[in-house]
């Protein structure tokens, strides 16, 4: 009874953290710049309930990658992601598309792993194993063009 007070103590605390927080991130606030670690926004679709949710998370910049993590277990994002890996998120106040893929305890990434990725995914599960974190690739997909050739 108490653990799940906690619990919803919790969930509340960054509930309210993240409605503060996510319009400045998105704004580009606080976003990887001088170094390859700050803030993004994510946007996720709710594996059971079909919402969309924006919150801001920590990431960090390898290439065109963005490596988000976690270290608490009932993180829904997570989850969100490996059930609709096709994200929108927000990275020095520019929107961006990517496919995500998701690693962590009882989460395995889907599909075939693009070969850059392949290696980073590999090395962040064994983390994952060790630690009970987990983390997620943002692989940037390239805008749709109207053009013609």
């Amino acid at each position: 009874m108490l653990l799940a007070g906690f619990e919803r103590l919790e969930a509340d605390f960054f509930r309210g953290l993240n409605a503060f927080v996510e319009p400045l991130v998105r704004a580009g606030f606080g976003a990887p710049a001088l170094s390859p670690m700050g803030a993004i926004v994510i946007e996720t679709l709710g594996r059971t309930s079909g919402r969309r949710s924006k919150l801001p998370l920590m990431a960090a910049v390898i290439g065109d990658l963005v490596v988000v993590s976690t270290v608490r277990r009932r993180s829904n994002w997570l989850k969100n992601l490996a059930a609709h890996p096709e994200v929108r998120y927000w990275l020095g106040g520019r929107e961006r598309e990517a496919t995500a893929y998701a690693i962590g305890p009882g989460i395995e990434p889907s599909g075939d792993l693009p070969s850059r990725v392949s290696c980073l995914a590999e090395a962040l599960k064994q983390h994952s194993t060790l630690f009970g974190t987990g983390f997620a690739i943002l692989v940037p997909r390239e805008p749709s063009s109207n053009s013609q050739v």
